[in-house]
């Protein structure tokens, strides 16, 4: 039987209430698994599906959701963070150009100095964890089916993003 999302939804209930943010990469490898099945992909996501987000699941125990995003091409998103909170994103169809960045400037100094630190593509099937505090940002040459699972909801909490207006990213460093 293929695994399906209301397997992924049982396994994250059972790897957070055991171990928390360490399971991140379990969680990660199982939503692999998901995205291998194809029902669930044609289920989830179809040619028509409108740009945005939609909540397929909330555990009601450990607050997690599992999101569907339809990402529009030429798409980019600009350096965050997901605050305390955490984040796995996992490529269904098309690809996430993701950077990651790093501060290099004191924390106490009010604008951001931000360093790329990693660039990486995720495919069809790719996933990757970023724990509390990772700044990140995602872009999407062309059309996206992404799956996204947060520790709670994102936009109730405080996060970090970037201020073009005060913040400076270093180019070529």
């Amino acid at each position: 039987m293929p695994y399906a999302l209301d397997d992924f939804c049982k396994d994250i209930t059972r790897i957070m209430t055991t171990k928390s943010i360490a399971g991140l990469p379990d969680i990660a490898g199982r939503l692999s698994a998901l995205l291998a099945n194809p029902s669930f992909v044609s289920a989830t996501f179809q040619d028509d599906t409108p740009f945005g987000k939609r909540e397929l699941w909330r555990d009601p125990v450990t607050d997690v959701r599992v999101l569907a995003h339809v990402q529009a091409p030429g798409k980019a998103g600009k350096p965050h963070s997901h605050g305390a909170s955490w984040a796995i994103y996992g490529n269904a169809r098309g690809f996430t150009d993701m950077t990651e960045w790093r501060r290099v400037n004191p924390d106490t100094e009010e604008a951001a100095v931000l360093q790329a630190s990693g660039q990486y593509r995720l495919g069809p099937g790719n996933t990757h964890a970023y724990p509390p505090g990772v700044i990140h940002s995602t872009a999407h040459p062309e059309k996206a089916w992404v799956i996204r699972v947060t520790g709670t909801d994102l936009d109730a909490i405080p996060r970090y993003h970037f201020r073009a207006a005060t913040d400076r990213i270093l180019e070529g460093a």
